[in-house]
């Protein structure tokens, strides 16, 4: 039996603000995306790409705010854990986990990221699409593999 084609397509929240230096790298609302579909979650931001099974995501969290400084302009690499961050604003995102690190950053792979944090419109929708995702895969018996966490972290 064949599982059925699930696509979703979750854009980024842009604030006025970031919309500016965004703009600079590339990144605008038609580059800058999250997409769950056959299997697969695909991060879009501008230039920068993450792309892994759904079942290498862990575990996802709610979090922010964020400070803007830290989180305004290109993809931004965490010099503590090597996460990820495409973000558009410096109110909430949904940090995803992986089970293996995934590429993002450097157009080589040669950096790998344990997590990625994306701002986009409805964290709590690319949460639960994400699970459903897992749960509905080919082959895949049990359900999802990720644990949620949707109480806001502060960052």
């Amino acid at each position: 039996m064949v599982a059925p084609t699930h696509h979703r397509t979750y854009p980024f929240a842009f604030d006025p603000h970031y919309s500016v230096a965004a703009r600079l790298f590339g990144i605008e609302p038609r580059s800058a995306y999250v997409a769950v579909a056959d299997g697969r979650l695909t991060a879009r931001f501008g230039p920068w790409l993450v792309d892994t099974p759904v079942q290498n995501v862990g575990g996802m969290a709610l979090t922010g705010p964020f400070a803007t400084l830290r989180t305004i302009g290109p993809a931004r690499l965490s010099g503590r854990d090597h996460g990820l961050t495409f973000a558009t604003n410096a109110d909430s995102g949904l940090c995803l986990s992986f089970g293996e690190p995934v590429r993002g950053i450097d157009p080589f792979g040669l950096l790998r990221h344990p997590g990625l944090t994306v701002t986009v419109a409805e964290p709590e929708a690319l949460a639960e699409a994400v699970v459903e995702a897992q749960a509905t895969e080919v082959g895949h018996e049990g359900g999802s593999t990720a644990e949620i966490d949707l109480r806001t972290t502060r960052v």
